[in-house]
């Protein structure tokens, strides 16, 4: 009898797994609240011996509020409480709880660690962006993106932590501690040389830095002129043309008068070309008519002898006479 009892109660615990003769279900395994980038979510592992069906609910609560409900009835084991509206607060003090549900049966609540977000949360990454001009590279940071806030507005003092080296030799790194500018450029590089470049930001509230970037190489070029070069050029071609810009404005008169000369003739020159002409001349000039043609005809008459019809003139002989040579 004993034996069957027994064996009745091997068998009743192998098929309800975790669950156990009285009824009650095994607690969800290493609850933790996490944070990255000020978000907040509340993960878990499953009971030691996990059933099919199996939910979860959790809960959550402030330093000034009790325990609010979250997640209910999910079959994950995470949930995100920064999706619920106005639940999160970038500087709050925060505790989870979850329990795991079968049916009508709900196993014990199994609390977290306690999270103060803005100290505890892990910073993420910053976007780098490396541009080379000549034999210097200039720098360019990004921070992460907030979820609830503004990187800038939970963490006013953050400062950024740049190290640089030549690729391929990471051991003789250089490094800009604590630099508050989020563009930076490097000045004293070989040129036509490669360098990789890695930054890591300190919060200065938080006592863990962030993510360090993924490491991110550009190549410098020639070594440029020295930057005084560009600055008097600059100079001399602006103090030129403030130079012209004052002569015009001083002389402008002159130059108008010059460049548009008045008409200078005298007085009587003007009355004399103006009046309309009066010579007796020119009114001759004016009114008269084109002279007529004098001519007189002229006629040609032959010496007595006259052309037969039909006969060229060569035949017919000239009017002139042929004087006898007397030689």
């Amino acid at each position: 009898m004993a034996a069957a009892v027994s064996a009745f109660i091997l068998m009743f615990s192998t098929l309800w797994g975790s669950r156990v003769v009285s009824g009650v279900l095994s607690t969800p395994t290493n609850v933790r609240l996490t944070s990255h980038n000020l978000n907040l979510v509340l993960r878990w592992d499953p009971p030691d011996r996990p059933i099919s069906d199996l939910l979860y609910t959790t809960e959550y609560n402030t330093s000034t509020q009790g325990y609010q409900v979250r997640c209910v009835n999910i079959s994950t084991h995470e949930c995100d409480l920064t999706n619920f509206k106005n639940s999160i607060f970038q500087y709050g003090k925060y505790t989870g709880r979850v329990r795991t549900q079968l049916g009508t049966d709900s196993s014990a609540w199994m609390e977290s660690n306690q999270i103060t977000l803005d100290r505890d949360s892990i910073i993420g990454a910053p976007n780098v962006s490396l541009f080379s001009n000549g034999a210097t590279i200039e720098v360019s940071i990004k921070d992460p993106v907030f979820r609830i806030s503004a990187f800038r507005s939970v963490y006013h003092l953050a400062t950024y932590n740049i190290t640089y080296w030549k690729a391929g030799q990471k051991e003789k790194a250089q490094s800009i501690s604590n630099t508050l500018q989020n563009r930076v450029v490097l000045n004293d590089l070989a040129p036509w040389t490669k360098y990789c470049v890695q930054v890591q930001i300190n919060t200065g509230r938080n006592p863990n830095h962030s993510v360090p970037s993924a490491a991110v190489c550009e190549s410098t070029t020639i070594e440029e002129e020295a930057p005084w070069v560009a600055a008097v050029v600059t100079f001399v071609v602006m103090a030129m043309a403030v130079a012209v810009v004052v002569v015009a404005v001083v002389y402008r008169k002159r130059i108008s008068h010059f460049l548009c000369p008045k008409d200078a003739l005298p007085q009587h020159f003007k009355e004399y070309l103006l009046a309309p002409p009066n010579s007796s001349m020119y009114l001759d000039m004016r009114n008269s008519r084109p002279p007529k043609e004098v001519f007189d005809p002229v006629s040609i008459v032959a010496d007595g002898s006259t052309l037969e019809e039909g006969l060229p003139l060569e035949a017919a002989g000239t009017s002139c006479s042929k004087q006898p040579d007397t030689t």
